[in-house]
């Protein structure tokens, strides 16, 4: 009678060609994961800006902070819960009231390293910039 079965090297080229496939995927789920994440900040930032504008129109000035836009400071709420309290999806939210007429909104990722995203800026003109290396301002890229 024969021994059926996995020879020893049979289960080695099979581990070792699982751990090339993983090895060339790696980089690719890795960027996918900051591409999704930097498409969520732009969301959110679109969301707060043009929650701020209809706070603007209601109230005749913008919000102090982002808990100004969510329930019960807000009713109805102009943003959720949990991105008023200014992080969301990997990025760290951070409202600044110029004046009456004036805001800026930063979107800071939250992770260093390979999994970092771009810093990205909004205020009332309602453009994104984008920022690569340190915190966006008026004067970085414009995000298309």
């Amino acid at each position: 009678m024969k021994n059926r079965g996995f020879t020893l090297v049979e289960i080695m080229l099979v581990v070792g060609l699982v751990v090339i496939l993983l090895t060339l995927a790696m980089p690719s789920i890795l960027r996918s994961r900051i591409v999704a994440n930097e498409s969520a900040a732009i969301a959110n930032l679109k969301t707060v800006e043009n929650a701020c504008q209809l706070y603007h129109i209601a109230k005749q000035t913008y919000p102090t902070d982002l808990i100004d836009l969510a329930f019960p400071a807000s009713d109805p709420p102009y943003i959720d819960p949990v991105l008023a309290q200014g992080r969301k999806q990997g990025y760290l939210f951070v409202y600044s009231l110029a004046d009456p007429d004036h805001f800026t909104l930063n979107a800071n990722p939250t992770t260093t390293g390979l999994l970092k995203g771009r810093y990205f800026y909004v205020d009332e003109s309602g453009a994104i910039k984008a920022n690569p290396d340190s915190q966006a301002g008026p004067g970085d890229e414009t995000v298309k």
